[in-house]
């Protein structure tokens, strides 16, 4: 089905039709000692400045967050990626991702970093002219000016561009007039700088720079919210708000542009802000069950609590994997673009398109990570979970805005097929190919023959069937709805969890197989746990998954017959995971935090 790719980066979405060399897997043990420096820098950060004054923080104590952005600007934390000339430290996008992940444990204070390096920053530097980065991105990058963008509006939601909010041309052509309304903006209390999205003349959608003071706008009071009580959202109002036209921002008409290519970069930052927080608080959960006891014992000796930790782990490990092979794609592909000629924004901009859909899914699958490991560590420390006081309770409301954020999930699955099938109609991705193979495949004898060869040839073997699962589900989908596909929802996001799970599956592989190769069978011997127990129940979930989007629009021979492919593709032999968990687990508690 597939050619073994030498020493060549994959574009986006092709490992759903080719094989990786695990050797080009970049992993978190291929850390520079810089990187290493930067990832304790970050812990350092949150142990002195920000876990000390969580309360503080979360009861929004006048100007403690721009302080601690400030703080962190002096430590160059807020400016990793930017270019030197900017004021920035000119790091490369793997550096960027660390500060990410560093920084991610922060509660509020992680929300407010995130949107002020991100979608508070990133559009004017990628899109502003050379006038206004030099204006506004070196004060930016110290922390002396804080970030925030407006896009949503309050009857918005997904839908960013039906942006009720209008800008008209002042007679005299300095000004343009804005007129409406933007929620949910993050550090919208304190920011200095504002990216802006309206519509010139009712039909345009541009972004525009607004700074705090500008004639006609205004701010409403804090929103009083679930989670990150600490991070500043509030609305903005705007009436006849009066915007140089010099700070327009990018092309008139193409802020969707803008828009969109952020959303790529944020989420990939938001899986790495999740995988950060999820590994803290999967340490508080060892370290109490260590302490907790019951019926004499502390209930880390018991069954359940280690299949908790151990799946808490399993998960994280995966995360990061492919977390860490995705930004090293994204850091090739910048380099490529760069040493093409092309400048540094539209280097970075190119490569984060070119693995939009490796970023949604990432995003789906770290939010929903955090998810799981703050969910069960409320359930470890049971009543007491439930407490102020234990800051596992904090972690578990905090942590419910990033399946929100960026896009909602539902709308990242959705996006994750979309893109595929876009791609391919352009002729980027070659999946009719691949496809007719496995419907040929379906039509022939199963080859029941030798072994596969090498140490982990059956977990190859599992990954390729995996995405010809993925390919034959999605094939029949597109052959028999057509036109219609786009408006089955269920039937999409069906498809978009198997690729999720085949992608994560795969690059947990790939990671392993590099570090065996490095060190041997007997150190990986846990790591060798967590993706065997991986792949093992995520056989189920695509198998569960795929049944659940063929029964939807197949019947008949054709439904049985594509049953029967899906069982021969998600086939694994049995596994121990209990044991494989106990295993896993028993390493954390003896260290008494997550050590993988």
């Amino acid at each position: 089905m597939s050619t073994v790719q030498q020493n060549t980066t994959l574009k986006g979405g092709e490992w759903i039709i080719k094989d990786t060399n695990s050797s080009d897997i970049f992993a978190p043990e291929d850390f520079n000692e810089e990187q290493k420096m930067v990832m304790d820098m970050c812990y350092q950060f949150l142990e002195a400045e920000i876990t000390p004054n969580l309360e503080r923080i979360d009861k929004q104590e006048q100007g403690l967050v721009p302080s601690l952005l400030e703080k962190a600007g002096e430590q160059g934390l807020l400016s990793t990626t930017f270019p030197e000339e900017y004021g920035g430290l000119g790091k490369d996008f793997i550096t960027g991702t660390i500060v990410n992940e560093g920084l991610g444990a922060g509660h509020s204070f992680s929300v407010a970093v995130a949107a002020h390096t991100g979608i508070g920053s990133l559009p004017i530097l990628y899109f502003g002219t050379e006038e206004q980065k030099q204006k506004y991105i070196p004060k930016l990058s110290t922390g002396e000016w804080k970030g925030a963008y407006g896009l949503t509006e309050p009857n918005s939601g997904s839908d960013a561009l039906s942006a009720k909010t209008t800008a008209k041309l002042s007679d005299d052509g300095k000004y343009y007039l804005l007129n409406g309304q933007k929620c949910w903006i993050t550090n919208g209390g304190f920011a200095d700088v504002f990216t802006v999205f309206a519509k010139i003349d009712g039909t345009q959608f541009t972004a525009f720079i607004i700074e705090r003071g500008f004639e006609g706008f205004t701010q409403g009071p804090e929103e009083h919210k679930m989670g990150i009580k600490g991070s500043s959202t509030v609305q903005l109002y705007f009436q006849d708000c009066k915007v140089p036209v010099e700070n327009v921002l990018g092309e008139i008409g193409k802020g969707h542009v803008i828009a969109f290519n952020i959303l790529n970069i944020g989420r990939l930052k938001l899986c790495a802000a999740t995988l950060g927080g999820a590994k803290r608080a999967a340490s508080i959960s060892v370290q109490y069950a260590n302490t907790r006891e019951q019926f004499k014992l502390p209930i880390a000796k018991f069954g359940a609590i280690k299949h908790k930790l151990g799946e808490m782990a399993i998960k994280l490990w995966v995360a990061e994997s492919a977390l860490y092979r995705t930004s090293k794609w994204i850091d090739d592909k910048e380099h490529e673009l760069l040493n093409e000629g092309k400048p540094f924004n539209e280097a970075l901009l190119g490569s984060a398109e070119e693995y939009a859909i490796e970023c949604a899914i990432l995003k789906v699958f770290g939010s929903e990570t955090l998810n799981y490991v703050v969910d069960e560590g409320v359930q470890i420390h049971g009543g007491n979970g439930f407490s102020d006081e234990y800051v596992i309770s904090k972690a578990y409301r905090d942590s419910r805005i990033n399946r929100i954020f960026e896009g909602t999930n539902e709308i990242n699955r959705l996006l994750i097929v979309d893109m595929v099938l876009k791609r391919a109609m352009k002729g980027k991705l070659d999946l009719m190919t691949p496809a007719m193979n496995v419907q040929k495949e379906l039509m022939s004898i199963p080859d029941f023959g030798s072994e596969e060869e090498g140490a982990f040839g059956k977990e190859l073997k599992y990954i390729a069937n995996f995405k010809k699962a993925v390919l034959m589900v999605a094939g029949a989908a597109v052959q028999k709805l057509m036109m219609q596909l786009e408006k089955e929802q269920e039937v999409l996001m069906s498809i978009a969890d198997m690729a999720i799970e085949t992608f994560h599956a795969e690059s947990a592989l790939m990671r392993l197989m590099k570090l065996t190769a490095q060190q041997d069978e007997a150190t990986t011997t846990l790591q060798t746990d967590m993706v065997k127990t991986y792949i093992y129940d995520a056989a189920d979930r695509i198998n569960k998954a795929g049944k659940d989007a063929l029964n939807s629009f197949a019947e008949g021979d054709e439904l049985r017959m594509m049953h029967i492919g899906l069982k021969r593709f998600t086939k694994v032999e049995p596994f121990n995971t209990k044991d494989a968990r106990r295993r896993i687990c028993n390493k954390m508690l003896e260290a008494n935090t997550y050590c993988y």
